[in-house]
């Protein structure tokens, strides 16, 4: 084992990280976790840095990028930690002596929050050009200690995220991918372990860019997530040393044709990760972190405070075909329901030219749906008189064939591969880097919202193109979509510059671009376009694992054929998150139209809790076909939480609330008022008996403590 030559701290109450430099002057990262823990792990066997180059590959093959030679023979130089307002970093310089790279290792953590965010700069100071295959933003070889025991309970954790099916969270032992290798003969570490990846434009296609690793005796857990808007990414989580690792990527060369060029005095840098702990938690404390962490990383906006009930015509409702006759009594319905937005969905464009799908790019409203002098003007006027703010629908990034924008925008604005532009179903895919695209989507943005005066933008995205786009020679087609995802975040940072107080929400066919890197800057996540609210539960009560409550879009679309209990069953599943309100609401009858009034008032007297409320399971993370379901949504003050109960299953669950153990606390029902809920609180194993006697049905309480000193 090297010896050791130093030893610096960084990090506060929450969070605290222990870096040793060897002998030879490396850094490892001995200690993640609470100051004082016995958790040091001295033979750590990760560098702070993981790289790889042509030339320059790894010392152990295998399925991993971890263990690479540039890595290991980078070099302390300096380290420095500065504040930045309720922000610390820490940024340690390295650089490597043969090829003159040179690194710098950037973490920074909220005050109070324990959550390391981390990002990697590169630069050439040799004389030579290093071909880059792979760049790790954050690699962490102390998980656990050096005992195969904790490797032995430890589960990893990951969520399948599939269009009508999102946000899936799997949990399974990690020896099943990483076996133990000990015995009378001693190994080093294995070829493979467990590693996910994301390809495309399409972030979450697939899977979450998130994952996670908990101890099932402790509840000890981290959880983390790549903060990417494109599908170029990759975590892989093992064993090394006897320890567990986990090392988080952006795009690389052997899984996204990724190669990036650094030439002698050039930079690069990788895109962000984020990492979250819990000492004993369990993954809803981790999952509580990052909800806290998100809020202080994201860009302000009012939203995130006002949270305004809107209403979308697409779900169950419009579907893609609007029209000033179909809208006005939806516009009316909306407003009696206590929406404060009126978001006019995909088809305001459809003309009569054979279909929008692959003509869309103009983005002029159709004068079949909008007859009359005013056109669509009608239609937003008549949103304002009613006392809601106008939205549109808009995919933005695509072109299709038969759009004029086809023909009128230079071949060099758009994907293409081997000189050949990019068509996939249809539509050809805007590459933001070029500044015709750039000029086309802010003028359609400035007539939409500066001309028009439309306050929400639904921004859609409903095509993957592939593998990238190599524009410039030489350039792999991994490298140009890196480039596109970050013209993509900088265009969109240009927009809200312009228009602070304008509404974004981020939809790609529901949930297939759901990260960070948008979330921070867009203002709401579309969770799914699944339309059986049956099959909605799940989605709803696991958003919070991926977004924050104020933050989340869930449909609530109430259908006339529906019985009452359907029609709360999808109301409550909102209430939680965003109320993304839709359905047939005009055709509704008294009684049903009034449990839509009565959710919607129900949500704003909870509303003002949610930006500061951290997620909970009570009944544990949700899988598919749970019948039960439950999500707590919590508040030094006041815990709420919804319960879903899907055919097939009793009527009585015990859900557990371990913040309230030994408090004793009232229950209210808050929604639905006319529905029958029995429910009975344990102080002494702080659990709560709840009885939903009908099936489908689903219930909103709040509880709230009654001692003086409760937490």
């Amino acid at each position: 084992m090297a010896k050791e030559q130093g030893t610096f701290h960084w990090g506060d109450e929450a969070l605290h990280l222990e870096i040793v430099l060897v002998d030879d002057g490396s850094p490892r990262l001995t200690h993640l976790g609470l100051p004082g823990e016995a958790q040091r792990l001295p033979g750590a066997s990760l560098p702070l840095v993981e790289v790889t180059a042509a030339g320059h590959g790894r010392g152990w093959s295998g399925n991993h990028l971890v263990g690479s030679d540039l890595g290991g023979r980078l070099r302390h130089r300096t380290h420095r930690a500065t504040r930045d307002g309720d922000w610390r970093t820490l940024t340690v310089h390295l650089h490597d002596p043969e090829t003159g790279l040179v690194a710098e290792m950037t973490y920074r953590s909220p005050d109070g929050i324990p959550v390391l965010r981390s990002e990697v700069t590169l630069r050439n100071e040799g004389q030579t050009t290093l071909r880059l295959e792979s760049v790790g933003s954050l690699a962490v070889g102390c998980l656990t200690p050096q005992d195969p025991a904790v490797i032995d309970a430890a589960d990893l954790l990951g969520a399948e995220n599939d269009w009508l099916a999102e946000c899936r969270w799997q949990r399974q032992p990690m020896r099943l991918t990483t076996p133990s290798l000990s015995g009378r003969v001693s190994y080093g570490h294995g070829r493979a372990g467990f590693a996910l990846n994301g390809q495309g434009t399409w972030s979450s296609c697939g899977r979450l860019p998130m994952g996670g690793l908990t101890d099932r005796r402790s509840g000890r857990t981290l959880v983390w997530q790549i903060e990417h808007n494109g599908g170029g990414w990759r975590w892989e989580c093992g064993q090394r040393d006897k320890a567990a690792y986990a090392a988080l990527f952006g795009p690389t060369d052997t899984h996204h044709g990724w190669r990036h060029p650094l030439e002698p005095g050039a930079v690069f840098r990788t895109v962000p990760a984020a990492l979250s702990f819990s000492a004993d938690g369990g993954p809803d404390a981790a999952f509580a972190a990052l909800a806290r962490y998100r809020r202080a990383q994201r860009r302000p906006h009012a939203d995130h405070q006002r949270l305004p009930v809107i209403f979308n015509d697409y779900m169950n409702c419009l579907m893609g075909d609007p029209s000033t006759a179909k809208l006005l009594p939806l516009i009316d319905a909306a407003a009696d329901a206590g929406a404060e937005y009126f978001v006019i969905d995909a088809g305001w464009y459809d003309g009569d030219n054979g279909g929008w799908w692959d003509s869309v790019g103009a983005w002029e409203p159709a004068a079949s749906r909008f007859p009359g002098e005013r056109g669509i003007h009608e239609v937003l006027d008549r949103i304002r008189e009613r006392g809601m703010v106008p939205g549109l629908w808009l995919e933005p990034e695509v072109i299709g064939v038969r759009s004029p924008m086809a023909e009128s925008l230079p071949d060099e604005a758009f994907f293409r591969r081997d000189g050949a532009r990019v068509t996939e179903a249809g539509r050809h895919h805007l590459d933001l880097r070029h500044p015709a695209a750039r000029v086309h989507l802010d003028q359609v943005v400035d007539r939409l919202v500066g001309e028009w005066d439309v306050g929400y933008l639904k921004l859609d995205h409903n095509i993957d193109p592939g593998s990238g786009t190599s524009a410039h020679p030489g350039e792999t087609p991994g490298a140009g979509l890196l480039g596109h995802n970050r013209a993509q975040v900088a265009w969109l940072d240009g927009v809200l510059d312009r228009y602070p107080h304008l509404v974004v929400e981020n939809c790609s066919s529901g949930g297939m671009r759901w990260d960070h890197a948008l979330l921070s800057r867009m203002q709401l996540q579309s969770t799914s376009d699944q339309q059986n609210h049956h099959l909605y539960a799940p989605i709803a009560a696991s958003a919070p694992t991926a977004v924050t409550p104020e933050q989340g879009a869930v449909w609530a679309y109430p259908q006339p054929e529906g019985s009452l209990d359907e029609v709360a069953f999808t109301m409550a599943g909102a209430l939680l998150g965003r109320i993304h309100l839709s359905g047939r609401i005009p055709e509704l009858e008294p009684e049903a139209r009034a449990l839509v009034h009565e959710a919607v008032a129900a949500y704003k007297t909870i509303r003002a809790d949610l930006p500061h409320a951290v997620p909970s399971w009570p009944l544990g993370l949700p899988a598919w076909d749970d019948p039960s379901i439950a999500l707590a949504l919590r508040t030094p003050a006041t815990t709420c939480l919804t319960a879903w109960r899907r055919p097939g299953t009793d009527a009585t669950a015990t859900l557990r609330l371990p913040h309230l153990r030994d408090t004793a606390a009232r229950v209210d029902l808050l929604y639905p008022s006319v529905r029958r809920a029995v429910s009975a609180w344990m102080p002494d194993t702080a659990e709560l008996s709840l009885t939903l006697p009908t099936a489908p049905s689903a219930v909103l309480l709040r509880i709230t403590a009654t001692d003086p000193g409760a937490p």
